[in-house]
């Protein structure tokens, strides 16, 4: 059984971490610092084309249920009354069909039309759990564009909210900075760092700080920030694994090995386990 470990806003499989880390079958470098260059260009995700692709591989009493529930839709219904139809299409797309990008839509959907704190915040979150695990360029791209409007649009009704700062600033981060974005990753650091200057001990805020000097290549940075974070909470698996990647890439690689072996031992893991083993043989 996998242990799951609780990420920024989000639990996220040990699995999806060792992804972000990045492959250790790699003969690069354990993690590469972003390019000075413009982010590749990448073809759009259109969600309504993605909607009909879907619709095309459902069986017909999967076709007949959603149809049921999509009747009502475009009818001058009440707020209310739309909401629930949008929240009953989300169902069906994450229970019958296990479509993560469509439920996600339509609960976004729904925080427009009721356009609380709460619900925004609850459809961003949906979002940023999404493109924390996401391979996909193009989806990466829209996931973020996503959970960056709704984390703002949550920010404005709450604007001394920190851990909406937080979860905007790792959409940046773990969004189109990962995707080869440094302007990205910059915008989400500077969102962070209005959350550590006003308190220095919120450790999601600097943990994100530290995986985000990470992705930019600003490797010390990482380092430091990481070992506030794992010396704050030592069992928090997600420091450790990113402490140890930090450690690696500046050549450490005595510090990094001893920081691989604690994340063995936290993840308690086979799969997470065997990847650390073969990153610690690159190492040596």
């Amino acid at each position: 059984m996998k242990k799951q470990i609780i990420l920024v806003l989000a639990a996220v499989s040990i699995i999806a971490v060792l992804f972000f880390l990045g492959k250790t079958t790699s003969d690069k470098k354990i993690v590469a610092p972003q390019k000075e260059t413009s982010p590749s260009i990448v073809d759009g995700f259109d969600i309504q084309k993605f909607l009909q692709s879907e619709k095309i591989k459902l069986s017909p009493t999967q076709v007949e249920a959603l149809a049921k529930i999509e009747e009502n839709i475009s009818k001058n219904d009440t707020s209310i009354q739309q909401q629930q139809i949008l929240l009953n299409t989300a169902n069906f797309w994450k229970d019958s069909i296990q479509c993560k990008e469509l439920y996600a839509f339509y609960i976004s959907e729904i925080s427009k039309l009721d356009y609380s704190e709460k619900n925004l915040t609850f459809a961003a979150q949906i979002f940023l759990t999404l493109l924390r695990d996401e391979h996909d360029p193009a989806k990466l791209e829209w996931e973020t564009d996503q959970a960056v409007q709704l984390f703002s649009k949550a920010i404005e009704l709450n604007p001394s909210d920190e851990d909406l700062k937080i979860g905007l600033g790792s959409s940046y981060v773990f969004g189109k900075g990962r995707n080869g974005n440094p302007q990205e990753t910059m915008k989400g650091i500077q969102e962070l760092l209005s959350v550590v200057r006003r308190d220095s001990t919120n450790m999601k805020a600097q943990l994100v700080l530290g995986i985000g000097g990470l992705v930019s290549g600003q490797y010390d940075k990482a380092v430091t920030r990481l070992l506030k974070v794992v010396n704050t909470e030592p069992n928090n698996l997600e420091a450790v694994a990113f402490l140890a990647d930090a450690y690696a890439a500046t050549g450490e690689k005595e510090a990094a090995i001893k920081w691989y072996t604690l994340s063995k031992r936290l993840a308690n893991n086979p799969s997470y386990s065997k990847e650390v083993d073969n990153r610690i043989k690159m190492l040596k």
